[in-house]
């Protein structure tokens, strides 16, 4: 029979952290992959666990990833952690799990701790509507774009970051969205756990002259809508009705939700938009 893939998730600092089934797993699963076997080793001694370790990163994954869904497909049960946290985000498990479902492999969750959760929840700037970005790309292109879509975003944003390149996220992430409410959070779940936060300038400033240390999750709040709707009013108002309906038309939509749309964009209800585009009322300019 076809093995199972364990994605066990390991405490992101407080070891106490750890639950019960995923220490369980760690000790009947044949075989842990693991992205930084000598950080794992440390948990597995600290539990007593022995089961047998194979090493599972971004470097080796072309070469690793078959060669573990072999196993799998032998009957082996294989448990798979990450240096942290949840393997599968911001890491190469969720290649090997893409994988074992394009071969029928049965894959399943022990869930746990995750810093992108605790951090939002720990930051206070709201978790209803959140959105994970990670690390910001390398490549400019694709920053760029992030950084782009980031300036309109009106959801919480979590970014990861290390140490020497926080201050530098800090100073783009200023430029790209504006002066916003922001929390950076080292040492979760540690005995020295560091929440700071004010807006992203403030921080900056901060870190400027108190060098960082530790890997950092940067929760940034998102665009405020009252200010979004005054900015589109106001770009709205140096055409005319005329010339904004000409773009929704120009678009293909039909008068009548073109009218709809203008209103919208300019605040005002559809009523006073048809009465000064059919001259039955004052006209807007």
């Amino acid at each position: 029979m076809t093995g199972t893939l364990y994605l066990c998730a390991t405490p992101i600092g407080n070891l106490e952290d750890m639950t019960l089934r995923v220490l369980r797993l760690l000790k009947e699963c044949d075989l842990i992959a693991a992205e930084d076997t000598r950080q794992t080793l440390k948990l597995l001694n600290h539990f007593g666990i022995t089961t047998p370790m194979t090493s599972y990163y971004e470097h080796n994954k072309a070469v690793k990833g078959p060669q573990l869904l072999k196993a799998l497909q032998e009957g082996k049960q294989i448990a798979l952690v990450t240096d942290a946290g949840m393997p599968g985000i911001s890491d190469p498990g969720e290649d090997l799990v893409r994988l074992c479902y394009a071969n029928d492999v049965p894959v399943t969750v022990a869930p746990g701790a995750s810093a992108v959760v605790t951090a939002v929840v720990l930051s206070g700037l709201g978790g209803r509507r959140f959105v994970f970005e990670g690390f910001l790309p390398p490549e400019k292109k694709e920053r760029a774009k992030v950084l782009d879509a980031l300036a309109k975003e009106q959801r919480t944003t979590v970014f990861y970051e290390a140490p020497h390149h926080l201050v530098e996220t800090l100073r783009t992430l200023t430029l790209a969205v504006g002066n916003r409410q922001a929390c950076c959070l080292r040492e979760l779940t540690k005995k020295f756990e560091e929440r700071r936060s004010g807006t992203l300038s403030e921080l900056l400033a901060w870190y400027e002259e108190h060098p960082p240390k530790g890997e950092f999750v940067i929760v940034v709040a998102g665009r405020d809508p009252d200010e979004m709707q005054k900015e589109q009013e106001a770009a709205f108002a140096s055409l005319s009705l005329e010339e904004h309906m000409a773009r929704y038309l120009a678009a293909g939509k039909m008068e009548k939700e073109a009218m709809k749309l203008v209103a919208k964009d300019r605040g005002v209800s559809k009523r006073e938009i048809y009465a000064a585009l059919k001259g039955h009322g004052k006209k807007e300019s």
